[in-house]
């Protein structure tokens, strides 16, 4: 069984996103009904709505996107014992994995093999693909939804979902601590994130911005220094010096420059995505035994982990937050970095269409 929603859906990667009605399945004995409140816009919303990641990830259309979810519980299935009618709760990128591979078994769900996400996968129990957070409800597995601290802006929360565990974690798995060095490279959506959380965890944080105006925010959210990286001496002062960098940046950009920062044994770790390759020098590598790798979001266990820790600090998401009738105008002001530093939409709006 299943009922309708309401809900924005783009028809062709070259559509704009319009009102439509979706169907939800009726919640399982293990399924929490969720009545979205808000949902952030995430770089990778636009990348779907306009099929741009076809050669390993094809949108099926038509595609609601949406991975940052905060709603309030409205029904519970009749086996669900986590939560309850009333409670705030959370969904990010993942709804389902098949839970016995073994990265399912390590707690690291989002490296499934068989993964489901919250948009454009398919979708075991209506068919057709997974529907995402741009609705006025989602129904998910008990296994999937998270609970937010109720200290926390809502509408502000919403963006930890993604931009939150996204820079949590490798900061988590590469040990970021007081006494650490830290480099964050970019200060965008979720640059910013990854100032506040290395704050959080005692580093003294470097900003690397290619605009000299963002020094004030920067320092504003947490950073102890900034440095303009078009300007090779301020950079030079830093060679060598840094544990741990965390490279935000999506546009295309020399990585060799900060991986030359790093200390022996340093990490940098990719969290942007470059469309173009990054040429990677072995030298930047091989003189002090330095490593580059990536990180993808985080498991259900760190997440939860991420938003108790936001709930314990305060921490949440810089955002402009807006009707969903703003979304077409939001995701041309996203690709300008016409924000600070996120978008978040307020589902009520949903509520005036027709």
């Amino acid at each position: 069984m299943s009922y309708d929603t309401m809900a924005y859906s783009a028809g062709s990667a070259t559509s704009p996103l319009a009102p439509t009605r979706i169907p939800r399945r009726d919640p399982t004995p293990h399924d929490v009904q969720i009545e979205i409140l808000f949902c952030g816009i995430c770089h990778s919303d636009v990348h779907s709505v306009r099929n741009e990641w076809s050669s390993f990830m094809p949108t099926n259309y038509p595609i609601v996107p949406g991975h940052e979810i905060v709603g309030r519980v409205t029904r519970v299935g009749s086996a669900v014992t986590r939560y309850k009618p009333g409670d705030l709760a959370a969904v990010g990128c993942l709804v389902d994995a098949d839970g016995t591979c073994p990265s399912c078994r390590d707690g690291f769900e989002q490296f499934c093999p068989n993964l489901t996400l919250t948009f454009n996968s398919p979708d075991k129990h209506l068919g057709g693909v997974t529907r995402g957070g741009y609705s006025d409800s989602i129904v998910v597995d008990e296994r999937f939804v998270l609970r937010v601290p109720s200290n926390l802006d809502p509408a502000a929360a919403a963006p930890l979902l993604c931009a939150g565990i996204t820079t949590y974690s490798p900061l988590r798995h590469w040990g970021v601590a007081k006494g650490k060095k830290v480099g964050v490279v970019g200060l965008g959506g979720l640059g910013h994130m990854g100032v506040k959380f290395a704050r959080a965890f005692g580093a003294h944080v470097v900003v690397f911005t290619t605009s000299p105006g963002k020094t004030e925010d920067a320092l504003r959210l947490g950073a102890d220094e900034v440095v303009v990286s078009r300007n090779a001496d301020e950079m030079q002062k830093h060679a060598g010096s840094l544990d741990f960098i965390l490279d935000t940046a999506s546009a295309e950009h020399d990585v060799n420059a900060y991986l030359n920062l790093l200390r022996r044994d340093g990490n940098l770790t990719l969290v942007g995505a470059p469309a173009k390759p990054l040429g990677v020098s072995a030298f930047s590598l091989i003189m002090g035994r330095r490593s580059l790798s990536g990180s993808n979001i985080g498991g259900i266990a760190e997440t939860q982990e991420m938003l108790d820790f936001c709930g314990e600090h305060g921490i949440t998401a810089e955002v402009e937050v807006i009707p969903i009738q703003k979304v077409n105008e939001a995701y041309e002001r996203l690709l300008r970095s016409d924000v600070k530093y996120r978008f978040s939409i307020d589902m009520a709006s949903l509520k005036s269409l027709p």
